[in-house]
């Protein structure tokens, strides 16, 4: 197994399960409410706003690996529309988990060769820095919206 190949497991498996950890974002978001979602606890941002933040990250390894663009500012990863419905809220996952196909799709074609290159920008690190600092950052994240899960059915 390639090195972009194992990065693209390591990409899936903490959004869709079989990680180390054994937690992934897919099932820790599949039981919550649109209302559980946008509740803020204390002055922690909401669940729907964590995840928004990570799915950004998405967005704009997309446009590198796609279109050689990079197109992001971090205050914009924290910006968007709440959905209106728990449809909305449902559809809003599901972009998700295709952005995540997508993505790892994109990682696993990549040479390893390409890994160590310069990320567009030398400023940025390495495309291996890179992909491999969204999937901390996934963990990061993660592990906070569990914790506000279970705070949020403490107030229950």
């Amino acid at each position: 197994m390639t090195l972009a190949n194992q990065l693209a497991k390591h990409l899936r498996d903490v959004h869709f399960g079989g990680n180390w950890s054994t937690v992934d974002l897919k099932n820790t978001l599949s039981d919550l409410t649109l209302e559980e979602a946008t509740t803020k606890i204390y002055s922690l941002n909401s669940i729907l706003a964590i995840t928004f933040h990570m799915a950004y990250y998405l967005d704009v390894l997309i446009g590198v690996l796609e279109e050689n663009v990079l197109n992001g500012k971090d205050e914009l990863s924290w910006v968007f529309d709440t959905p209106g419905t728990e449809e909305e809220w449902k559809i809003f996952q599901e972009t998700i988990w295709e952005k995540v196909e997508r993505v790892t799709l994109l990682i696993e074609k990549l040479p390893d060769e390409k890994l160590t290159k310069e990320f567009l920008d030398p400023k940025y690190g390495t495309y291996y820095r890179n992909i491999a600092g969204i999937i901390e950052h996934v963990h990061y994240h993660l592990g906070q919206v569990v914790i506000i899960k279970k705070l949020l059915a403490h107030e229950k």
